[in-house]
C-alpha cells in the first residue's frame, strides 16, 4: 500500500515537471518571436553626409562632426558620398583614423573621383560603392603644383595604404600600386604606372562592393530595406565659419585689423581703433583655427606683434625697432594663417601659395594705409571725430580768438613744439602759441615742425 502511494506521488511530480517544462518552452518561443518581430519591424537608421571638397583640416572637422552626430542618433550605418581629387596628407590620415575607429560601419559611395587622399579615405571604409564612370586610385603624394614629392613622403603613404587595406581585408599590393609605379596588376596599368581602378575593375579585384547610383541603390545592394535616412545638415556655427571664410569678408576683416592699428598709431590713446582691430583679429583667426589652417604658434606670433605695438604706442614714444618688429610679426602671422604649413614647412602647399598669401596681405596693407592716410584727416575733422580725438588744450580760448585768416597765413611756416604732441598739443611760431595736432607721428617737446593745413580752429603740423 505504501509502495503504491509513493509511486503515485512520483508520477504526479513527473507530470508537473513535464507541464512546467512545456509552459517555459512556450513562453520562451512567445517572447523570442515577439522580440524578433519587433526587431524586424524597427526601422534602421542610415546616416548620410557629403565629402565633396579638398581634403584639408576643414574636411577632417566635417567627418568628425558627422560621425559623432551619427552616433548620437544611434545610426546603424553611415554612408559617405565622396568626390575629391585629394588634398593634405595629414588631414587624410586624420579622417582615415576617425573612420577606422568608428563603432558604426562606414560605407562610401564614390561619386566621380576618389584620388590621392580620397583613395586612402575610401579604402578605410567598411564597404566601397562606386557610381558608373567613377575612379579610385592615383594616390601618389604631390605638392600644390602637382609635382611628385620625395620618396620619404611616398614611403609613408605606401605604409598607410597597405595597413589600411590589410585592416579592411583588401589586397595591400593594389593599394601600394596606387602610390608608386605598379609591378603587380599589369592588365590594369602598365608596369611603371600608377594604378587607378574603374568601377568594373574595382569590383573584379574586390575594391568595390557594387555599382550604385545613389543612397537607395547602396541600401538595396546591402540588403537594407526597412530604414530611415537622416542627412547631415550644417550647423549655425558651420554657416558662420563659412561666412567668415568668404574671401570678401576675410579681406574686410584684414582691412579693419590693419586700419585699426594704423589709426591707433596716428592718434595714440584713442583705444577704439585698436579694440576694433583686435575684434576683427578674433573673427579673422577663429574660423581659420577651427578649420585647421591657423596654428597655435601663428596666433601667438600675432599676439606678440600686438604686445610690441602697444608697448611702442604707450611706453616707448616714437616709432622704433619695437614698432617695426610688431608690424613684421603681425603681417607674418596674418599671411601664414591663410595657408597650411608645418612650422614653415611649405612642402605640400608650395612656395607659390606662400607668395600669394604675402601678396594678398601686402596689397590689403598698402590699400588700407593709403585709404586711411587720405580719408583719416577728413574723418577726424568731423564733429564725431573731434569727440573721439582730443584736440583742445587749456589755452583753447586763444585759439578761438585767433582770426581764421591769421591761421591760414601760417601754412608752410615752421615752429617749435612746446608740448609733446600725442597727437595734440601746442606749437610756438614767431613767439605765439597755437593749438595743433600732429599729422602722422609722435612729436617730442622742442622738436621743429611745419604747418601743413588748418582744421577748424587748430593747426595740423608735421615733424621736420
Amino acid at each position: 500500500m505504501r509502495t503504491k502511494l509513493f509511486s503515485l506521488q512520483n508520477s504526479r511530480q513527473k507530470l508537473l515537471l513535464f507541464l512546467f517544462t512545456i509552459a517555459s518552452f512556450l513562453c520562451y518561443l512567445t517572447v523570442h518571436h515577439f522580440a524578433f518581430a519587433q526587431q524586424a519591424y524597427q526601422k534602421k537608421i542610415v546616416y548620410t553626409f557629403e565629402l565633396k571638397q579638398e581634403i584639408a583640416p576643414a574636411a577632417a572637422r566635417l567627418v568628425h562632426i558627422a560621425l559623432n552626430e551619427a552616433e548620437e542618433q544611434h545610426a546603424d550605418v553611415i554612408i559617405m558620398q565622396l568626390n575629391t581629387f585629394g588634398g593634405a596628407l595629414d588631414a587624410a590620415d586624420e579622417i582615415r583614423n576617425i573612420i577606422l575607429k568608428s563603432k558604426i560601419p562606414v560605407y562610401v559611395l564614390i561619386d566621380g573621383n576618389a584620388a590621392s587622399a580620397g583613395a586612402l579615405i575610401s579604402i578605410a571604409c567598411n564597404k566601397i560603392y562606386m557610381k558608373k564612370g567613377s575612379t579610385l586610385g592615383a594616390a601618389s603624394v604631390v605638392n600644390q603644383n602637382g609635382e611628385i614629392m620625395p620618396d620619404k613622403y611616398q614611403s609613408y603613404m605606401r605604409g598607410m595604404m597597405r595597413a589600411t587595406a590589410e585592416q579592411r581585408g583588401r589586397d595591400p599590393k593594389i593599394a601600394e600600386g596606387m602610390v608608386t609605379p605598379n609591378a603587380y596588376l599589369k592588365d590594369i596599368a602598365d608596369s611603371g604606372k600608377i594604378i587607378t581602378l574603374t568601377s568594373d575593375e574595382a569590383i573584379r579585384y574586390h575594391y568595390c562592393d557594387g555599382v550604385a547610383e545613389d543612397i537607395v541603390s547602396v541600401c538595396s545592394i546591402d540588403g537594407i530595406t526597412n530604414y530611415e535616412q537622416k542627412n547631415h545638415e550644417p550647423s549655425l556655427l558651420d554657416l558662420i565659419i563659412s561666412f567668415l571664410l568668404n574671401p570678401i569678408v576675410n579681406s574686410i576683416l584684414l582691412m579693419i585689423i590693419i586700419g585699426g592699428i594704423y589709426f591707433e598709431f596716428q592718434h595714440p590713446g584713442i583705444g577704439f581703433p585698436l579694440f576694433a582691430g583686435l575684434g576683427a583679429a578674433i573673427l579673422y583667426f577663429a574660423p581659420l583655427y577651427l578649420d585647421g589652417l591657423a596654428a597655435n604658434w601663428e596666433i601667438l606670433v600675432f599676439v606678440i606683434g600686438i604686445i610690441l605695438l602697444i608697448t611702442e604706442i604707450f611706453f616707448i614714444p616714437g616709432f622704433g625697432i619695437t614698432g617695426v618688429l610688431g608690424v613684421i610679426f603681425i603681417v607674418t602671422s596674418l599671411a601664414l594663417a591663410l595657408i597650411g604649413n608645418n612650422f614653415f614647412d611649405f612642402s605640400y602647399t608650395g612656395v607659390d601659395a606662400l607668395l600669394l598669401a604675402v601678396l594678398r596681405v601686402g596689397l590689403i596693407l598698402f590699400f588700407t594705409i593709403i585709404s586711411a592716410f587720405y580719408f583719416g584727416p577728413k574723418i577726424f575733422s568731423t564733429s564725431l571725430g573731434r569727440k573721439v580725438v582730443l584736440t583742445s588744450t587749456l589755452e583753447d580760448a586763444k585759439s578761438f580768438s585767433t582770426p581764421m585768416h591769421e591761421l591760414l597765413s601760417l601754412i608752410g611756416r615752421k615752429g617749435i613744439a612746446r608740448t609733446d604732441l600725442r597727437p595734440s598739443g601746442n606749437v610756438e611760431i614767431d613767439g605765439r602759441r597755437y593749438d595743433c595736432i600732429s599729422e602722422n607721428s609722435f612729436v617730442h617737446i622742442g622738436e621743429e615742425v611745419s604747418v601743413i593745413e588748418v582744421r577748424g580752429n587748430y593747426l595740423v603740423v608735421r615733424k621736420n
